[in-house]
């Protein structure tokens, strides 16, 4: 880790702070992550995360990253979530040499392949009604949720289906099916939910967080969990997450579309995957 970043954690935590340990964090995509502990040059010691966002082509795309997930943060100061605490922000990496997060570690590790898949789904869907109900009436900073735009707008070459993958395209030049406005993590899924002792711990990764409609992070977790558990388990998570949530209101397959497709690229070539066209197939066949 490069010695400005290290300097700009000490300084953020306070004088005579100091790292004792930096170790990098599996799963980053957009952004360099390391575990930290750090002497507060007092009798304690702190257990932080720094998230460095260095890639330059997605910091030319969304600038504004840091402050984004900086913001999410303090939404979430209040509410009773297991989520990671703000340390300091610096939104355009002027002081830590990349646009940076600085905030707390919580325990636990990620599940994909839990002993009892029901009450896996179960404890994965409560959360999301608490997080939608975060006020954010005052807070201007996030972004619209949006799908994430197609950059190759035909099947990949390996789709069994052709059919189903050109109708999924055309549903995502429509419309927003809701014009609801709620906080959104906008990529909630098992990989960025922690557990310990079978209970959720953490839930983390907020840089994608959204101003938008529930419904977007129950598609983006279901076709996460149909992925590795199967269709079946995806149908069992919306049907627990209207139990939490209350909700009765029509849950309309878009959601399962933009999750499946947003984002398609010429990558997708290269990268098959029948239980992805398993899941886009049931939900344009519910249009």
């Amino acid at each position: 880790m490069p010695d400005q970043a290290l300097r700009w954690v000490t300084a953020s935590v306070g004088s005579g702070a100091r790292v004792l340990a930096a170790d990098a964090l599996d799963g980053g995509t957009s952004s360099a992550v390391h575990a930290l502990r750090v002497d507060t040059g007092g009798s304690q010691t702190l257990e932080l995360v720094l998230r460095r966002f260095v890639r330059l082509d997605w910091l030319v795309e969304e600038p504004d990253t840091a402050t984004r997930e900086a913001e999410a943060l303090e939404l979430l100061a209040d509410v009773r979530l297991p989520t990671p605490r703000l340390v300091a922000v610096d939104p355009d990496g002027s002081r830590a040499g990349a646009p940076s997060v600085l905030m707390s570690r919580l325990p636990g590790t990620v599940v994909w392949d839990p002993a009892d898949v029901d009450e896996f789904l179960r404890a994965l869907a409560e959360p999301l009604p608490v997080i939608h109900s975060v006020d954010v009436a005052a807070r201007v900073g996030l972004p619209d949720y949006r799908p994430y735009p197609l950059q190759m707008r035909r099947p990949p070459a390996w789709a069994a289906r052709p059919d189903v993958w050109e109708r999924a395209v055309a549903v995502l030049d429509d419309e927003l099916p809701s014009e609801e406005r709620l906080f959104v993590h906008r990529d909630y899924h098992p990989g960025n939910v922690l557990w310990e002792g079978g209970r959720v711990s953490g839930i983390v990764d907020w840089v994608n967080a959204s101003i938008g409609s529930p419904w977007a992070d129950v598609g983006h977790c279901r076709v996460n969990i149909a992925s590795e558990l199967g269709q079946d388990a995806a149908d069992r998570f919306l049907d627990l997450y209207r139990a939490a949530s209350g909700r009765t209101d029509e849950y309309h397959p878009y959601w399962d579309i933009s999750a499946a497709i947003g984002g398609l690229d010429e990558d997708a070539d290269d990268q098959p995957s029948p239980a992805d066209e398993r899941f886009l197939a049931a939900a344009v066949a519910r249009l």
